[in-house]
């Protein structure tokens, strides 16, 4: 009989965290599950935590290193469940978080359920901060009226580790970006599946974020990494629906205004006058990020970034 969730948890090199995840997945109040965890080419101790797991639902499978897209990827080829979960190998979910989702997408035509997380240390709630920017709980579908604030802060609520989804329409959408990217290779896939179906919101937390694992998000030197969906937005913008195309298009100039705001911030005012003038349009003025773009992806504004950074430093 095959389970009604599959659980993807993409491992590499989180020997110290692992067990903690795999026990938020074992402690679910759900418990009609498996689990695939994607050893992408691991160099320590943590592919043998998992593959000692003690329950049955639990199945390591290794591959080369190939980055995260690749490692969730393959845990959906190898997914049997109508429902699939992904898990960073860091983080962990609280009890009823598949409960929660399960039944959500028992009882609606919604492709996705998506809950809000608690940030470690300390626990702090995202809750108040989604309701701030205007996302509010039950059924999200875009429409041509959605506006664009709306639509970014939707996507970027779509966290692969609070987001339950049906694996059909995951595979329908065409994946996670490989290409080892490390960087919102998640995005791409949720921004797909958020202009073809509707998706269930539920603001209070299902999971826990940790940070103290994850070499991404500390200590950089610099700015992020160009979204997969700004370096081609082609493959995107040919996927969408028709009448949602000038959504998708003030979507893709905010972000890249505020990409621009970014790379000035750090002295690449070039980079950031190149990826402004890609995106925008006579329309944009009144978008988030215009005006400080506008004014940042100059001389003055990589000059400006300067002394700000050095504040920082001295802060």
């Amino acid at each position: 009989m095959e389970p009604a969730v599959s659980v993807v948890v993409p491992l590499f090199n989180k020997g110290p965290y692992v067990k903690r995840a795999l026990d938020s997945i074992a402690n679910q109040s759900f418990r009609d599950f498996e689990v695939l965890v994607i050893d992408d080419g691991s160099t320590d101790d943590g592919p043998c935590t998992a593959e000692r797991y003690p329950d049955p639902r639990f199945r390591l499978i290794r591959q080369a290193n190939s980055g995260p897209g690749a490692a969730r990827n393959r845990g959906i080829e190898n997914a049997r469940a109508g429902l699939i979960a992904f898990l960073d190998a860091d983080d962990e979910w609280l009890p009823d978080y598949l409960e929660r989702g399960v039944e959500r997408l028992r009882h609606s035509g919604e492709a996705a359920f998506v809950c809000g997380y608690l940030r470690d240390p300390g626990r702090e709630s995202t809750e108040k901060m989604w309701r701030r920017r205007k996302l509010v709980e039950g059924t999200f579908r875009l429409s041509p009226a959605t506006p664009p604030e709306v639509f970014l802060h939707a996507v970027a609520f779509m966290s692969s580790c609070s987001t339950l989804s049906r694996t059909e329409a995951v595979r329908r959408c065409g994946g996670f970006i490989e290409d080892r990217c490390t960087y919102a290779e998640d995005a791409a896939l949720w921004l797909k599946l958020l202009l073809r179906y509707p998706v269930g919101i539920d603001l209070r937390p299902g999971m826990i974020l940790h940070t103290e694992g994850s070499e991404l998000s500390h200590r950089r030197l610099g700015p992020h990494p160009l979204e997969p969906f700004l370096k081609d937005p082609s493959a995107i913008v040919a996927d969408c629906p028709e009448e949602l195309r000038p959504l998708l298009a003030a979507f893709l100039s905010i972000r890249a205004f505020k990409t621009a705001c970014v790379w000035s911030v750090w002295g690449r005012w070039r980079e950031a006058w190149e990826i402004r003038r890609r995106f925008r349009s006579h329309r944009d003025f009144r978008l988030p990020y215009f005006w400080p773009s506008l004014i940042l992806a100059t001389p003055f504004g990589a000059s400006l970034g300067k002394l700000m950074r050095k504040a920082v430093i001295r802060g």
